[in-house]
C-alpha cells in the first residue's frame, strides 16, 4: 500500500505535504529537488495518492478505487509526463500537460502532473509551462522532480513551492537494508556509505552483482598493490577496466577513497567499529601502522589526479599504472 510511513527520512517534507492536505492549503506547483535515488518519485506518488484518495486525509487509505489505481500507476487523473528525446521539449509539455490540464478530472478531485527529470525542460518548454503556472485551474497540481533547480527560469521557481530532499543518514539506510533486504551488518554498512544518503542507490547496489565484484577487485587492488608482480597487476587492471566491466572509474574511485578513509580513521582512533570494511580489519590495521597521515593524504591526492587524467581522456590502463607507481612511493 502507498504510504508516507514507508519512506525513510524526509520528515520535514512529509510533514509539509501532509499538513497541506489536512489544512487544504495546497500549492498548484511543487519542485522536489534532490539527487537521483533520493526518493523524489516515491514522495510524489505518495502525495498524489493521498490527494486522489476518497478519504481526503493525509495518508492514502489504500482501500478505495482511487488508491488501488494510484498503486497500480493507472489513475486516470495522475499523469506522468514523459519524453523520448534528450530534452523535454515544448511539444512534450504542451501535449501532455498544457492541453490536457484544460480537461477536468475524470474521477478524482485533482488533476496531478508529475514531471520527472524536469531539469531537462528546454527554455521553450519552460515558457509553455509558465503560462499554466500563472493561471492554473483550481484542480491542477504540478510536481516537478529535479536534480538541479539551477536550470529553471526564475519565473518558474517563483511560482513553485521548493522542497529539498535531503540525504538520509547512513545508519538509517543500513538499518533499512538489514531489515528489508536481510543483509548482514557489514554489507549493509558498505552499501549505505556508498549510497551517499540515497535509499534508491543503496537498493540498486544491494541487488547489483557487478558492484560486489567491483568491491572485491578494489579490495584486492588496495591490499596487494605492493606485492603483485607486474603481469599480475596488469591482469587486475585489465579486469577493472575491461570491455565487459560494468563499473566506472568513479565507482572504483569512491570505493578506494572509502578504503583509505577507513585506514585513516583507524589510524586516528584504533576503533574497529568506525570502519566500513570491517571484515578486512586486519589489513586496515596493517596499513594504518605502515603509513603516515601525510602518506594517506598523498594517496587521496593521487586518486583525485587519476580521476582528472581520465577526464582528459588518458587511457584507463595508463592511468591505473601511474596511480600504482605513485601509491607504491607512499
Amino acid at each position: 500500500m502507498l504510504s508516507f510511513k514507508d519512506i525513510i527520512g524526509q520528515e520535514s517534507v512529509k510533514e509539509h505535504l501532509q499538513s497541506a492536505i489536512s489544512e487544504k492549503k495546497l500549492s498548484h506547483a511543487y519542485i522536489f529537488s534532490g539527487e537521483d535515488g533520493s526518493g523524489k518519485m516515491m514522495l510524489a506518488k505518495r502525495f498524489a495518492a493521498a490527494l486522489q484518495c476518497d478519504s481526503e486525509g493525509p495518508e492514502p487509505c489504500g482501500c478505495c478505487l482511487n488508491c488501488m489505481q494510484s498503486e497500480a500507476d493507472s489513475h486516470p487523473d495522475t499523469v506522468y509526463v514523459t519524453h523520448e528525446k534528450k530534452n523535454i521539449t515544448v511539444d512534450d509539455i504542451r501535449n501532455q500537460l498544457v492541453n490536457d490540464v484544460q480537461v477536468k478530472p475524470y474521477s478524482g478531485k485533482y488533476k496531478i502532473y508529475i514531471v520527472d527529470e524536469a531539469e531537462k525542460m528546454n527554455e521553450a518548454a519552460q515558457n509553455a509551462l509558465l503560462k499554466t503556472l500563472e493561471e492554473p485551474p483550481e484542480y491542477a497540481v504540478i510536481i516537478l522532480l529535479t536534480t538541479n533547480t539551477g536550470t529553471f527560469l526564475q519565473t518558474i521557481l517563483s511560482r513553485c513551492v521548493i522542497l529539498d530532499i535531503k540525504p538520509v543518514e547512513n545508519g538509517r539506510i543500513r538499518d533499512y537494508l538489514m531489515d528489508r533486504e536481510k543483509l548482514p551488518d557489514y554489507v549493509a554498512s558498505l552499501y549505505a556509505a556508498f549510497s551517499c544518503g540515497s535509499i534508491g542507490k543503496a537498493l540498486r547496489y544491494a541487488g547489483d552483482e557487478s558492484f560486489i565484484a567491483a568491491k572485491d577487485l578494489v579490495i584486492r587492488f588496495v591490499t596487494e598493490v605492493g606485492r603483485l608482480k607486474q603481469t599480475e597487476l596488469s591482469e587486475l587492471i585489465g579486469e577493472m577496466g575491461g570491455k565487459d566491466s560494468k563499473t566506472s572509474f568513479d565507482d572504483y574511485y569512491d570505493l578506494m577513497c572509502m578504503w583509505y578513509r577507513d585506514v585513516m580513521v583507524y589510524k586516528a582512533t584504533h576503533d574497529p567499529r568506525k570502519v566500513i570494511f570491517s571484515e578486512k580489519i586486519s589489513e586496515i590495521r596493517e596499513q594504518a601502522e605502515e603509513k603516515s597521515f601525510k602518506a594517506l593524504n598523498d594517496i587521496f591526492n593521487e586518486l583525485e589526479t587519476a580521476r582528472q587524467r581520465l577526464n582528459f581522456s588518458v587511457s584507463f590502463p595508463a592511468t591505473m599504472q601511474m596511480l600504482v607507481r605513485a601509491m607504491k612511493a607512499r
